[in-house]
């Protein structure tokens, strides 16, 4: 199979949140953040009020990709050199972002949602429902990231 050489990608919709960018990823698990759906997408909510989570695809327009695929987690060098893969980043070489997020209300195409840590202005490429079927509760992360959760450290990657 040949390499793709670009993919295309049309943003459903803008993330607007009155948290500036450097307290981002203080505050991201406490975020409020609307997600608006472009008019011409907003038909694709129907339903959503039934879900009490989300998948969140948005596109990380500020990123710029790493020079390197390696680097270590948040820039701690005491901290193993990991490959951008097996962190949660925005040095990937595509600058996607993710997140699983509480809906908290929605008021026609507007989605109230919490803990999206995207800078005001990010453009939304997916909404997804989170369910069942995604939730796993008896996973296994590095020793270095469960011993930064359990240290309290809200800036894990």
């Amino acid at each position: 199979m040949s390499k793709p050489t670009a993919i295309a990608m049309t943003p459903i919709g803008v993330i607007n949140t009155d948290v500036k960018d450097e307290e981002v990823p203080r505050r991201r698990r406490e975020m409020v953040s609307t997600v608006r759906v472009f008019d011409e997408f907003a038909h694709g909510l129907t339903g959503i009020e039934a879900y009490s989570h989300l998948f969140v695809l948005f596109w990380m327009d500020r990123a710029r990709p790493a020079a390197s695929l390696l680097h270590h987690p948040r820039g701690d060098e005491t901290l193993p050199l990991t490959g951008v893969f097996a962190a949660r980043g925005r040095n990937h070489p595509n600058s996607i972002g993710l997140a699983v997020v509480e809906l908290l209300d929605r008021h026609g195409p507007c989605l109230e949602v919490k803990r999206l840590d995207a800078y005001d202005g990010t453009p939304l490429l997916d909404l997804k429902p989170y369910d069942h079927y995604d939730a796993f509760t008896d996973i296994e992360v590095p020793t270095w990231f469960r011993e930064r959760a359990m240290a309290g450290k809200d800036d894990l990657e």
